[in-house]
């Protein structure tokens, strides 16, 4: 091959053990107390118990090696996009970190990252891992790893937390995208090359994935699995076009791959000593900074980041759980930025425009239902946004009715916009069992299924004898809304409206999103008043695809106004940069 030897690192049986997979309540409440109560303590000597709150699962971390991962037969992709076992794509978390000041830190970089994959739990459950560098001395030649399939309370156990030692690392929660849900496909991905170790976790897809596929492999590069992100970590070890004289130019490395491959992703790279951010050309994954600033600077709460001292610099898909880490948002990262983090701060290497100077197209579906509500995009909360979404929808679709609800936790903020803005008041009428996963999520259709009869109780004395606008974010295959408007029926409701707050899914995602085929997707059959008579309501409309932008529009602040832009390509079909032709999914 061209460029820097590479290798993916390949331990013996005896280095590893699968992390289990345990789905159990005690697991799930387990998430929610680590992420709730780690406010003061991220600093020496944590001793938070991941094994003393949850059921213990089986997992091994291999200190000094490069991954924890076994090898395993390249598998085809999703056999074929769109196949019923695969959820909703996209789904995944990036996480890095990394302390300031004299190394050894005073931080435990490790536990930071995994509480901060634990506030990005929500993007993706299937697997999840960690890659930490001491960054100096003879520790720095190998990266310690562990990684598994399973949530992330699973796969993490103190014994594991404890080979995680460093001054820096990145982290990764996924839920498979263009590989198969196996632990051969955990990330992040860790290669050794001629000078030193290289890991890379990344949330998206590559819409090109085969034409730079064929690249690498002409080159005699090796791929063990199909994952479009080992593809991105191989093609990262390959010298760019104008060469290089002393050594890898990892900004010119990650440039070039940008140029190959403009759209989608959102990266974080790590080197032994250094991290690098990278969003792609359209800004079409999210990705932000933050700063980890001393736990006694309570009294300037107030203040803006900038003016804070920093112990250390985080990167991640979402700002959500900065401020239980001891984190203080600063920014996101530029589409086409790559941001370079290191012991002395952090400082922008360069921006890649994109092609023929395009718009950017940020993934609008972030603001309806992928982030957390407490997440900050293009300088807005997105509460806020889906806040707005409601006021629209009420509106465009408003209806005689006497409360305003929500299927939790999903629609709520845009049931109080819709309620705020109708002049009507709000009630709770289903009660969500917290212990069952979300069911958009799930690999599978039945699992879905399954999941709308365990999630969901009525409270009747809210329903009984109202007419109720039952406000939800989005409707895509159709599976769960039917039984829940049964449901508030049983319980006494005399009429019940959906209101949608996103227009109508009509088209497959293939940035990264699993919306599989346009058969799949309910609006492609039944329009909405159709669709109400299929699912039991008494009525049914959507939020417009202007209504929305609108929505998202309002309160944005960014930094280019001229080039902002949403991807609204699975309702409207119109793909940043047009469809590529080597797609036949």
């Amino acid at each position: 091959m061209e460029g820097t030897a590479c290798q993916q690192q390949r331990p013996t049986a005896n280095q590893c053990q699968c992390a289990l997979t345990a789905t159990t309540p005690a697991a799930a409440a387990a998430a929610a107390a680590v992420a709730d109560s780690v406010h003061d303590q991220i600093r020496p000597a944590i001793t938070i118990s991941l094994d003393a709150a949850m059921e213990k699962g089986s997992t091994a971390g291999v200190a000094g090696a490069a991954t924890s991962t076994t090898v395993a037969r390249p598998v085809d992709k999703r056999s074929g996009r769109g196949a019923v076992s695969s959820g909703l794509t996209h789904e995944c978390g990036v996480f890095g970190a990394i302390a300031t000041g004299e190394w050894p830190t005073q931080i435990d970089v490790a536990q930071v990252i995994c509480l901060g994959l634990v506030a990005l739990q929500h993007r993706g459950q299937e697997s999840a891992g960690i890659v930490t560098s001491e960054g100096i001395g003879p520790g720095a030649t190998n990266f310690n790893v562990h990684k598994g399939m399973g949530m992330i309370n699973n796969i993490f156990t103190d014994d594991s937390m404890k080979k995680l030692r460093g001054n820096l690392g990145i982290g990764h929660t996924r839920y498979s995208t263009s590989a198969a849900s196996e632990e051969v496909n955990c990330q992040p991905f860790v290669v050794h090359t001629a000078h030193g170790a290289l890991a890379v976790a990344h949330n998206g897809e590559l819409v090109n994935c085969e034409s730079l596929r064929k690249d690498v492999l002409s080159r005699g590069v090796g791929l063990s699995t199909h994952s479009d992100s080992e593809l991105i970590t191989q093609a990262l070890c390959l010298n760019p076009p104008e060469g290089e004289v002393n050594g890898p130019d990892w900004p010119a490395r990650i440039k070039h791959l940008m140029q190959l491959a403009p759209l989608s992703y959102s990266l974080v790279i790590m080197l032994k000593d250094k991290i690098y951010g990278v969003r792609d050309p359209y800004g079409n994954r999210p990705l932000c900074i933050g700063k980890i600033v001393p736990l006694t600077i309570g009294a300037y709460r107030h203040e803006k980041a900038d003016r804070l001292p920093a112990e250390g610099w985080v990167i991640s898909s979402e700002s959500c759980g900065f401020l239980s880490i001891g984190a203080r948002y600063v920014r996101e990262v530029q589409p086409g930025e790559i941001v370079e983090l290191t012991r002395d701060g952090i400082k922008t290497i360069d921006i890649v425009d994109c092609p023929e100077s395009r718009r950017h197209a940020f993934c609008i579906f972030e603001y309806v239902y992928f982030a957390r509500s407490d997440s900050i995009f293009e300088g807005q909360m997105v509460y806020s946004v889906r806040l707005q979404c409601g006021r629209q929808l009420a509106r465009e679709a408003g209806v005689v009715a006497d409360i305003v609800s929500s299927v939790p936790e999903s629609g709520t903020a845009a049931a109080h916009g819709f309620a705020r803005e109708a002049g009507l008041n709000f009630a709770e009428v289903l009660c969500k069992n917290r212990y069952v996963g979300r069911t958009f999520i799930q690999p599978s259709t039945r699992l879905r299924q399954l999941g709308v009869a365990k999630k969901f109780g009525a409270l009747s004395e809210n329903v009984a004898g109202k007419r109720l606008v039952l406000i939800d974010d989005s409707i895509v295959r159709g599976n769960t809304i039917g039984p829940i408007i049964k449901l508030l029926r049983d319980a006494g409701a005399l009429e019940v409206h959906i209101r949608i707050a996103s227009p109508p899914l009509l088209y497959p995602c293939y940035m990264g999103i699993n919306i599989p085929t346009r058969e799949e997707l309910i609006a492609n059959k039944l329009n909405a008043e159709e669709l109400a008579k299929y699912v039991g309501a008494d009525s049914l409309a959507y939020l417009s695809v202007e209504g929305l932008k609108k929505a998202v529009q309002l309160n944005m602040d960014v930094k280019k106004p001229e080039s902002a832009g949403h991807c609204t390509a699975c309702l409207t079909g119109d793909y940043p940069g047009g469809l590529p032709e080597e797609l036949e999914w």
